[in-house]
């Protein structure tokens, strides 16, 4: 999870549009979606919890979450769901589910952050985050 701490700016978008219009995003918030270029960032929070936040010129969005626990999550599109994230390896597995599921696995590659939605039955969505600044873990010290 360490890897994931810091901020990401959208850089690349493949397949978003086919992805919002499946969940039902109307014309005029699918165009003003495309356009945008978030940034994502993930901090940890103590106690195994983290924090998401997604800015954008168009609306911000943030949520807490403790892996592989359920939490409450709104999205950028307005739907409220149930969100449960987990670690599969490097991969970030988060899926959100509501009135339709959607699955999006995020993986770092070097100094970018891979973000993959399948859900669409058109197109698989590829969105490409490169870092803005990574927070640091401190390594723990052990006298000996």
């Amino acid at each position: 999870m360490d890897a994931f701490l810091g901020s990401w700016k959208l850089s690349k978008s493949e397949g978003f549009d086919e992805v919002m219009r499946h969940l039902g995003v109307n014309f005029i918030a699918r165009k003003a979606g495309n356009t945008l270029k978030p940034t994502v960032t993930i901090t940890s929070v103590g106690d195994g919890r983290y924090h998401m936040k997604l800015e954008s010129t168009f609306k911000n969005t943030e949520f807490t979450f403790k892996l592989g626990e359920e939490c409450d999550e709104v999205t950028a599109d307005g739907r409220k769901v149930k969100s449960t994230i987990t670690m599969d390896g490097s991969t970030m597995k988060h899926v959100q589910v509501g009135e339709k599921t959607t699955h999006i696995e995020r993986v770092i590659e070097g100094d970018k952050m891979l973000t993959v939605s399948s859900d669409c039955p058109i197109n698989a969505m590829i969105r490409r985050f490169t870092i803005l600044f990574a927070l640091m873990i401190e390594p723990t010290f052990y006298p000996f």
